[in-house]
């Protein structure tokens, strides 16, 4: 039987000023309703969450575990990486790799996007650079 999300989880954002992220699936707010990535029911398959972060707005680099998908709907989502930066904007799409440091930001404009990540997301599999 298909499974009905009525609301969203409110998450704690990472970065320089509050970015509002909303989990409709994953580890918060499905927890034991998508299917777990080992026997042993560690972690989730998948993350699916709603971002708005507004014009200025910066988190930390990451190397993550995980594969992410963004979507962006709205605005501009810059996108550093070890080669360079580049931008996507309302109707584009950008994955970024398990192993490869990556960076976003949003420095000219609020910005909203849809990031799905495999396996879900954890701040323990995004491994962040640290902070000064």
């Amino acid at each position: 039987m298909p499974t009905l999300i009525e609301r969203p989880t409110r998450i704690q954002a990472a970065g320089n000023m509050p970015k509002l992220i909303d989990e409709y699936v994953g580890r918060v707010n499905t927890p034991g309703i998508v299917a777990p990535v080992s026997a042993a029911g560690q972690g989730s398959l998948i993350s699916v969450a709603q971002m708005r972060s507004p014009a200025g707005w910066t988190e930390p680099g990451q190397t993550p575990e995980f594969e992410e998908y963004t979507l962006v709907l709205r605005g501009r989502l810059r996108v550093r990486h070890k080669d360079g930066t580049f931008d996507v904007t309302a109707g584009q799409a950008v994955i970024a790799h398990p192993g490869e440091w990556v960076q976003y930001s949003t420095p000219d404009e609020a910005t909203e996007y849809i990031a799905i990540c495999l396996p879900a997301f954890s701040p323990d599999s995004a491994h962040r650079d640290p902070t000064a």
